[in-house]
């Protein structure tokens, strides 16, 4: 099942089940993904989905900082329920070990050093590690051992 159906079902199970933080965070993903591909005019294969999936994500962990530094606690906590959502669909992230392996070995494969190799060194650890890896972890193990 793709994610868009996955979403359609969700949709569904939380209607069912009366679950409102679960129910208005399926409709807003989904409106997110129809925008989507309002503006690139054809339907979303699930790799398309998935970027839609992450900047919601990014979105929420962005309120969550900002509630919690205003005090707004409470609203932080649904925001943090919606990430939670949010992250459910998305495959695992590497972790920082798998992430040091790749820009190690695109650094002593491309033999590049210093700070100005940054761009080249996370380009290719990017397009290695795929869809699914943070580009702010990146940078800082890739910044960690270019110095």
């Amino acid at each position: 099942m793709g994610l868009r159906e996955r979403l359609e079902e969700d949709l569904k199970q939380a209607m069912r089940a009366r679950s409102e933080v679960r129910l208005s965070t399926i409709r807003m993903l989904r409106a997110a993904v129809k925008n989507r591909e309002i503006e690139l005019r054809h339907p979303l294969s699930d790799e398309e989905v998935l970027p839609v999936i992450r900047t919601q994500a990014k979105q929420r962990r962005e309120s969550i900082e900002a509630f919690e530094k205003g005090g707004r606690l409470e609203l932080a906590e649904r925001e943090r329920e919606e990430l939670n959502l949010l992250e459910g669909y998305l495959p695992p992230a590497p972790t920082e070990e798998e992430i040091a392996r790749v820009v190690a070995a695109v650094i002593a494969e491309t033999e590049v050093s210093g700070p100005k190799a940054m761009g080249a060194v996370m380009k290719e650890a990017l397009h290695r590690l795929g869809p699914v890896a943070d580009g702010k972890q990146v940078s800082a193990v890739a910044k960690r051992l270019l110095s």
